[in-house]
């Protein structure tokens, strides 16, 4: 499954679609965000192999971004999708500078409002969650903001996603930790619903965060992405979900997710419309 066949008749988005999820795109709109870096019209992987030097809009030489240590492109499992253009937006969390490689051509690989309002959150109360070791994972960490910041914060971090987003994400994850976080995150392909047993066994998996933020929004496999939420969830597992609310379908699904979860409202950014959850697994 693709973030095309879940989202149905919107295969890509163009600056005219993206209101369809969100218009909340510009930096002004999104805490933490610092502004954007100059489109990349051939893709990450050709500007690198050809040695290009990526700059800013002022045309200066951004050094982080040129120094691709070997062992990222040795690490480097996935290949971004091939899109017309990505853009560098630059974000400061947890007292790092992180940059995202992003397209608006793809939902998946975006940063949308509830990424940013859940960093916001992890960045105010990391000393009361305490990730210095947690075991976290993340349900469609799309580009992978939240996952770098949880990473930051000193989590062994399983960022998950559909399988054309994967290869953007990892970039943007070993772009970001190689070399300065006590655990490189993983990344794996986890497609809503289906061979959790297979590919998470319980035996095996045990998370003590599962992280989620705009994961519901108009499309057709909400209740595969519940039923993905409570299997991760075992005891003691805290889910900490952030989401703008946009539809009525976003409410109806809150209200499913509190017949299963002990639900507690953490925060509300009425700026961006997004509420942030935690949910306790109730167990009979």
């Amino acid at each position: 499954m693709s973030w095309a066949e879940r989202l149905g008749p919107c295969p890509a988005l163009s600056s005219q679609q993206a209101p369809a999820m969100d218009v909340c795109l510009s930096s002004a709109q999104q805490p933490g965000r610092r502004g954007e870096g100059l489109s990349s019209p051939g893709g990450w992987l050709e500007a690198e192999k050809k040695g290009a030097p990526q700059k800013d809009s002022t045309g200066a030489v951004l050094e982080e971004s040129n120094k691709i240590e070997p062992s990222l492109h040795s690490l480097q499992k996935f290949v971004p999708t091939d899109y017309a253009s990505y853009t560098q937006e630059h974000y400061r969390f947890a007292g790092k500078e992180i940059v995202i490689q992003e397209s608006i051509e793809s939902y998946g690989a975006v940063v949308w409002p509830g990424a940013t309002a859940l960093c916001q959150y992890l960045e105010e109360h990391a000393e009361e969650l305490n990730f210095q070791d947690a075991k976290i994972l993340e349900i469609g960490a799309g580009p992978g903001l939240v996952s770098i910041v949880a990473s930051i914060l000193g989590a062994q971090v399983t960022a998950t996603d559909l399988p054309d987003v994967l290869g953007n994400l990892q970039y943007n994850l070993l772009k970001n930790t190689l070399q300065c976080t006590a655990h490189l995150p993983e990344v794996k392909e986890l497609v809503w619903g289906e061979d959790l047993d297979k590919n998470f066994p319980k035996s095996a998996f045990y998370y003590d965060y599962v992280l989620a933020s705009d994961v519901v929004y108009h499309h057709y496999f909400l209740d595969k992405l519940l039923t993905t939420m409570v299997y991760l969830s075992q005891p003691g597992t805290v889910l900490l979900w952030a989401n703008k609310f946009r539809f009525s379908t976003d409410y109806e699904f809150l209200d499913k997710f509190k017949q299963v979860f002990d639900t507690t409202l953490l925060a509300e950014y009425p700026e961006s419309s997004v509420k942030l959850f935690k949910g306790i697994l109730k167990w009979d």
